[in-house]
């Protein structure tokens, strides 16, 4: 089958899908109107489907000894659109990363694989998935068999990319070997004790105590982390007090962290809590560091990864090997327990007037590069079944 022409035969069906999933912009495991989507639309094609863990929905396409995976999130921000697009959500969730995308494409690839399912060489499997944001989802679905009856051999995921130099629409981009950072999130309490302005001394000052961790934190790029190994800890919120004249008795810092390594991550959240522990022993405080979810970095398998680009390529794209970028991506989930590969499509550069990048509320992503997921999807199971059977 000619994936590609195929794939633009049913642009119009993938573009729907998107844009109805768009508009309702449900956010982490509370899917209910895209999970009924995705499963009535699984039923209309005659795919064998099944729920996965909270909110997952799994696939069956083919027959045979080997299993490919393909992965597509599902899942929005929680924020109000201000695209002002005829379909834009009004239900206070928006696909600003382009889930909504993801999703119709891998619908559309269900729809052409079903329909050359007498001549695929084995098992594919499709792996809707909620919780991306929250790096949560994935585990979810692996917590409860994702990946097994059948296992994948191979697992392939697509992701738009939009209001970035290089972002072009239909370019394809992957990695080899360390494709993303890790992402943690951390929260310190630091407790204290509330005083009266007029007499500081009987008090415990949290603010000032968390005034000193902020600043000893950034030090740790600064002093501690090699310069060719990029780091990032970054306080993103504080708050504490109650009033203007007294000393506050608590204070609350959220901290990202992101790294290349998991060594380097593990030492990041180390001297975190060792630094946090110790400036607020320091000042008579103390302070309860608490790692509130997070992921590793995202490892693509060099062999998947050169499999995809000959596939990608005999579509007639041309893909490019980029290096370790800073995003995170639960698909990391995957791909620590199987061969995996995330392929990055350009959906709108800043040179063609995409202001808005990800995350941004504002983002519009350039729906003509809807069929190009859907071929690379296709392609890429379809292909390595025949190499691999």
């Amino acid at each position: 089958m000619d994936y590609r022409k195929k794939s633009e035969e049913i642009f119009e069906y993938v573009q729907g899908i998107r844009r109805q999933l768009h508009q309702w912009g449900e956010v982490g495991f509370d899917l209910p109107q895209t999970v009924a989507l995705v499963k009535e639309e699984l039923t209309k094609m005659g795919i064998e489907h099944y729920p996965v863990g909270k909110a997952g929905v799994c696939g069956i396409i083919g027959k045979g000894d080997k299993c490919v995976l393909l992965r597509a999130d599902m899942d929005a921000l929680p924020m109000d659109e201000t695209t002002g697009l005829p379909y834009a959500s009004t239900s206070g969730g928006t696909h600003s990363c382009g889930h909504d995308c993801h999703a119709a494409m891998l619908l559309g690839a269900a729809k052409l694989l079903k329909e050359n399912e007498a001549n695929l060489k084995g098992v594919v499997k499709l792996m809707f998935q909620p919780a991306e944001e929250l790096l949560q989802g994935a585990v979810d679905m692996i917590e409860n068999g994702i990946l097994e009856n059948p296992k994948p051999d191979v697992a392939f995921a697509t992701h738009v990319s939009v209001g970035q130099p290089g972002t072009t629409v239909g370019r394809v981009t992957y990695s080899s070997g360390p494709a993303l950072y890790s992402g943690d999130a951390v929260r310190i309490e630091v407790t204290g004790k509330a005083s009266h302005g007029a007499a500081a001394f009987m008090g415990v000052d949290a603010i000032n105590i968390a005034a000193h961790i902020v600043v000893a934190l950034n030090e740790i790029i600064s002093r501690e982390i090699p310069l060719d190994e990029h780091s990032v800890v970054l306080v993103g919120k504080i708050s504490g007090g109650d009033t203007v004249n007294t000393t506050a008795g608590s204070a609350v810092l959220e901290v990202s962290l992101r790294a290349q390594t998991e060594e380097k991550r593990n030492f990041l959240k180390q001297r975190v809590k060792e630094i946090s522990e110790g400036i607020a022993s320091t000042f008579r405080g103390k302070a309860d560091v608490q790692f509130v979810y997070g992921m590793s970095p995202l490892y693509c398998d060099p062999q998947a990864a050169a499999d995809a680009h000959r596939y990608i390529s005999q579509l007639g794209y041309t893909p490019v090997c980029v290096p370790c970028a800073g995003g995170t991506e639960d698909f990391t989930a995957v791909a620590n327990i199987i061969p995996s590969v995330m392929l990055n499509l350009g959906a709108g550069s800043l040179e063609e007037g995409h202001i808005c990048s990800m995350h941004n509320a504002g983002m519009v992503v350039n729906e003509d590069v809807l069929p190009t997921g859907v071929a690379i999807y296709c392609q890429c199971a379809t292909q390595w079944l025949e190499e691999n059977a």
